[in-house]
């Protein structure tokens, strides 16, 4: 496992390669992680470290987390999370990881929540044919019959539903640019969700 970090995406762009050529790329601002916890086989039975990234006023959090924070003497964060290590030996609490540990040509995953449209029919969620629109024909966009003699529709059918808003992974993205001074990244290809979203960004091992 790798490390991982919390970022907000920024927006795609246009992005030009060594050999001139116009790539599509998404530019997500990360927010610095600080070391909470460090996890080690010999007392918790796996090695990860719990990050904690974004600021958040000291009233928006239980007390029992503000206490937490304020016993180690570091600053309140909005997110708190684990990331698998294999060895946590090199990190130490109240240390932070930015965008620095990543490097460009390096492979990331993203993890993000896709942009939800509510409830769609079957031509816009599984992009059904529509029906002919002449002589009559009133069912242009009705989804059909399910079935003889069923009486129910069986799960997993391609029917109407809620579309959209699933946590949604995508794996080896490129690192096509690192800035550790502004905290941005730029990936080649497009992430989960909308502008603005959360998202979790991994680092590969390999």
């Amino acid at each position: 496992m790798a490390l991982e970090f919390v970022g907000r995406k920024v927006g795609m762009t246009q992005w030009f390669d060594g050999e001139g050529r116009a790539v599509a790329a998404t530019v997500i601002q990360v927010e610095p992680a600080v070391v909470v916890e460090v996890k080690t086989p010999d007392k918790h039975g796996y090695a990860a470290l719990q990050l904690g990234a974004g600021e958040v006023p000291e009233r928006k959090l239980p007390k029992p987390v503000l206490g937490r924070f304020r016993k180690l003497g570091l600053p309140p964060r909005r997110y708190l999370y684990e990331a698998r290590v294999d060895d946590p030996s090199p990190f130490q609490v109240g240390a932070t990881l930015g965008v620095d540990q990543l490097a460009v040509g390096e492979k990331v995953d993203v993890m993000g929540i896709t942009k939800g449209k509510g409830f769609q029919g079957t031509i816009k969620r599984w992009n059904f044919r529509s029906r002919p629109r002449s002589h009559g024909h009133k069912w242009f966009r009705r989804p059909g019959a399910a079935g003889r003699g069923l009486g129910k529709v069986v799960k997993g059918r391609k029917y109407p539903g809620h579309d959209g808003a699933d946590r949604v992974t995508v794996r080896n993205l490129a690192v096509l640019a690192v800035d550790p001074a502004r905290n941005l990244l730029v990936v080649r290809g497009s992430v989960p969700g909308a502008r603005a979203g959360l998202l979790r960004i991994r680092k590969r091992d390999a």
